[in-house]
């Protein structure tokens, strides 16, 4: 297995659009709901436990095959924010294009097609690991570390966090992250079986409501 291409995938500077996103991180700083490394460590675990693994398992039962379309309609259903869905789109779609140019396949060009506006981000997340040799569980994984990644990165620029205590924040977190990407991927091998309702459905209420919020603001550092 080409584990080189996961680190590819996973890393930061690849240019699939992440960097303009804080994962809700924007409106709980600015709510006084993260101050420092302690408060973001609680939001990051909240994150990954309910929208991570949602996320993570989207992405896993990609990778291993499952219909994406089927798969775009529930990550559609397990977005309850319009604001949410639309950053899911858009960054789905700037991943499409990182991901066809690294890793050419026809099931990333088909996908595409189907979703010229974009499809939700861990969908192609997961074809863009198959397309990359990747297994549903480097995919899973991918995707959970991304979903607190992005805030403790957020954080660094928005509070002028030490980057030190946010990397430490992230390596407090790992075993968590370890287990939610076995959930999600237990869960993704269900779905030939059971179909999409074997996935997770977990929900984080305050980072809906906080995003339609965000999408009013007139000035804002991130784009979600």
């Amino acid at each position: 297995m080409p584990t080189s291409a996961l680190l590819v995938l996973a890393d930061g500077r690849f240019p699939a659009g992440g960097h303009a996103h804080s994962g809700g991180a924007e409106a709980a700083v600015r709510a006084g709901r993260i101050t420092g490394a302690a408060s973001l460590e609680d939001f990051c675990r909240g994150r990954l436990h309910t929208t991570g693994l949602v996320s993570a398992s989207l992405a896993a039962a990609a990778a291993l095959g499952a219909d994406p379309v089927t798969l775009d309609a529930a990550a559609d259903a397990r977005t309850p924010s319009s604001a949410l869905r639309v950053a899911s789109r858009r960054l789905g779609r700037q991943l499409m294009r990182a991901a066809r140019a690294a890793w050419p396949s026809g099931e990333l060009d088909a996908l595409a097609r189907r979703f010229p506006k974009g499809a939700h981000q861990p969908v192609v997340l997961g074809l863009a690991a198959r397309a990359a040799g990747l297994g549903a569980q480097d995919a899973a994984y991918c995707s959970a570390y991304e979903s607190v990644s992005g805030p403790a990165t957020a954080v660094v620029r928005l509070l002028s966090l030490d980057p030190f205590d946010a990397s430490a924040v992230l390596a407090r977190l790992a075993p968590e992250l370890d287990r939610v990407a076995d959930r999600a991927g237990e869960a993704a091998r269900r779905v030939p079986s059971d179909g999409v309702e074997a996935l997770p459905a977990a929900s984080a209420p305050l980072l809906e409501i906080t995003a339609e919020d965000h999408a009013t603001w007139p000035v804002r550092l991130f784009a979600s």
